[in-house]
C-alpha cells in the first residue's frame, strides 16, 4: 500500500464518519483486517510441496496446515500478518536435522487457507482446532500469531502445551488499533466508532486482549525474542509481556527487525527447545 492510499482512504472514511459512524468503522476495521499480502508465490512452492498437505476447520473456514514428520517433539509454527507457512523455511530445516515433528499453519486469509477476513480472536479460535488436532508441546509465533496463540491458551485448556516462543509479539491488541489509526489518519469519530464495532463483535474492547489479561495466568516455560529497534512492534511491549509472563526469558536483538530472521534467533529457540 503506497503512503498515499492509505491518507486518501482515511480522509474518506473521516468524512463517512461525520454521516454514518458504524458504516466509517465498519469500513475501518474491514481495512484493517483484511491482509493484502500473504499468498503463496511460485518460489515458495518448491519447499512447501515437501511437506505433507493437510486441513483443519474452523466454523467455514479451512486452514491449510503442513507436516514435517520426526520422532521428537510435535512443534507448531504460527505466522503473522501477511504471510505464511513459508516464513518458517530456514528453522524448519534445522528443526528437520534435529527430527522434531513439525506443524505449520497458514492462518484464516492467508496462503493456502480461506476466509477473507484475519484478526487475533479468530486466529486464536483456528489456533486452539491445530493443537487440539496435533497435540504440539511447544508453539512457535511470529507477531500476531504469537499472540494469538497465547489467546488460544488462556481461553481454552490446552495442558499439551509446554513451551511457547514468542517473537516480536504484540503485547496490546488496543496499542496495534491505535498504531492503525494514526496510519490512516482516522479522526476521533471513526476511532471511538471503531472500538464501539469491536465490543459489539467480540464482546472486548481492544484493550481487553493484553498482556495482563492473557500471561498472567500462562505458567508455560517462554521465551520472548524482541529487537530493540523493531519498527512494526515497539520493544516496549516485549517489556510489557515479560511483566506479566513470569516463566519467560526475555531475549534482546539489535538490529534484527521485525522479522528476526536470523541464525542468532534460531540458535535461542534450539536451546530454549532443548532445555
Amino acid at each position: 500500500m503506497s503512503k498515499l492510499l492509505p491518507q486518501l482512504l482515511g480522509k474518506t472514511i473521516n468524512t463517512i464518519s461525520y454521516f454514518q459512524p458504524k458504516l466509517a468503522a465498519k469500513y475501518a476495521v474491514k481495512l484493517f483486517s483484511t491482509p493484502q499480502k500473504g499468498q503463496i508465490t511460485e518460489e515458495q512452492k518448491p519447499f512447501l510441496n515437501t511437506a505433507i498437505h493437510d486441513a483443519i476447520t474452523f466454523d467455514d473456514i479451512t486452514i491449510k496446515t503442513y507436516l514435517w514428520g520426526g520422532s521428537k517433539d510435535t512443534i507448531l509454527l504460527v505466522h503473522g500478518w501477511e504471510s505464511n507457512a513459508f516464513r518458517w523455511k530456514d528453522l524448519i530445516e534445522l528443526l528437520q536435522k534435529e527430527d522434531y515433528n513439525i506443524v505449520a499453519i497458514d492462518a484464516p486469509a492467508h496462503g493456502g487457507s480461506n476466509n477473507k477476513i484475519f484478526n487475533a480472536i479468530l486466529y486464536s479460535e483456528c489456533i486452539n482446532v491445530a493443537v487440539k488436532t496435533y497435540k504440539p508441546s511447544i508453539v512457535i509465533g511470529h507477531s500476531i500469531g504469537g499472540t494469538a496463540s497465547i489467546i488460544a491458551q488462556e481461553n481454552y485448556d490446552l495442558p499439551v502445551i509446554k513451551k511457547n516462543v514468542l517473537l516480536g509479539a504484540p503485547s496490546n491488541l488496543a496499542i496495534s488499533v491505535k498504531n492503525y489509526a494514526n496510519f490512516m489518519g482516522f479522526n476521533k469519530i471513526v476511532t471511538k466508532a471503531v472500538d464501539t464495532y469491536y465490543l459489539k463483535h467480540f464482546k472486548q474492547l481492544p484493550g481487553f486482549y493484553c498482556a495482563e489479561n492473557f500471561y498472567k495466568n500462562n505458567d508455560t516455560q517462554g521465551i520472548i525474542i524482541h529487537d530493540k529497534k523493531d519498527k512494526i512492534i515497539s520493544y516496549r511491549e516485549a517489556l510489557d509481556i515479560k511483566r506479566y509472563y513470569k516463566n519467560a526469558e526475555l531475549i534482546k536483538t539489535i538490529g534484527l527487525g521485525h522479522r528476526l530472521k536470523s541464525n542468532d534467533v534460531y540458535q535461542h529457540i534450539l536451546e530454549f527447545l532443548k532445555a
